[in-house]
């Protein structure tokens, strides 16, 4: 019953002590609907830049290889030496990668 209460005072506690104190001020540009820079209701058929699709590639392949680093990291005890030479391999590649893309630029925005 505790659990309920404490859920409830965390999700529902910060939208109700937003909407009481928070200014009110709506104006066109906080109003309008926005996605990746461009207007939501344009052309469907426009070009997107490929840097976009190659920063969103970079940082799903960097943040899964994070979220393999948790569990390996509970576990390295029992894996020993092979677990963690494997492990350093695996970070090696992603280091290597990552620096081929910030050689070729990948990582600039003009």
């Amino acid at each position: 019953m505790m659990f309920i209460f404490v859920g409830l005072a965390v999700g529902v506690g910060p939208i109700v002590t937003g909407a009481i104190l928070a200014p009110h001020r709506p104006d066109s540009e906080k109003i309008s609907p926005y996605e990746c820079g461009f207007e939501a209701f344009e052309d469907a058929r426009m070009k997107f830049d490929v840097r976009y699709y190659l920063v969103a590639i970079l940082f799903i392949l960097f943040d899964l290889a994070i979220a393999f680093l948790f569990p390996w990291a509970i576990v390295l005890n029992e894996i020993g030496l092979f677990g963690f030479l494997s492990m350093m391999i695996f970070l090696a590649i992603l280091v290597i990668g990552f620096i081929y893309e910030w050689m070729k630029g990948a990582l600039e925005w003009d």
